[in-house]
């Protein structure tokens, strides 16, 4: 093989795993933190981006007819406040991880998306529950 013909087959195969690896190792952050968030604020400023953390307990305000939605997400270290226009999905609930995908906004995070993590277990009602305790059963899960 020509020295021409590997000098261009090394060039190609470089731009190639350069445009694998450095491209795919930026946008592969799917959510940041509060705490990152507050290390470089310039750089998510009106950006769309996802932010994740867990709902803090007593935050949640959730206007029925307005369908207006306030809560803050911390990481335990930072908390930011979210407002999100929309129903919540049904697993939305305070301690629960979320991720938010929107802008931010000076110092409020605007939602455009609401994503709730959920539990990867399934544990069916076993034989033998009455209607009222599958009830409670489901409230629990809410």
């Amino acid at each position: 093989m020509k020295p021409k013909h590997l000098f261009g087959i090394v060039v190609v195969v470089a731009a190639l795993g350069y445009l694998i690896f450095g491209g795919l190792g930026r946008n592969l952050v799917y959510f940041i933190t509060p705490s990152e968030y507050f290390q470089d604020q310039a750089r998510y400023q009106s950006r769309l981006v996802r932010l994740g953390g867990l709902v803090k307990a007593g935050s949640v305000q959730y206007n029925k007819e307005t369908l207006a939605l306030r809560f803050v997400i911390t990481d335990g270290v930072r908390e930011i406040p979210v407002s999100h226009s929309g129903t919540p999905p049904a697993l939305f609930k305070e301690n629960q991880g979320v991720v938010v995908e929107g802008r931010f906004n000076g110092e409020e995070f605007k939602g455009q998306e609401l994503l709730v993590k959920h539990s990867e277990d399934y544990k069916a009602p076993g034989a033998g529950y009455s209607p009222e305790q599958l009830k409670k059963i489901i409230q629990e899960t809410k």
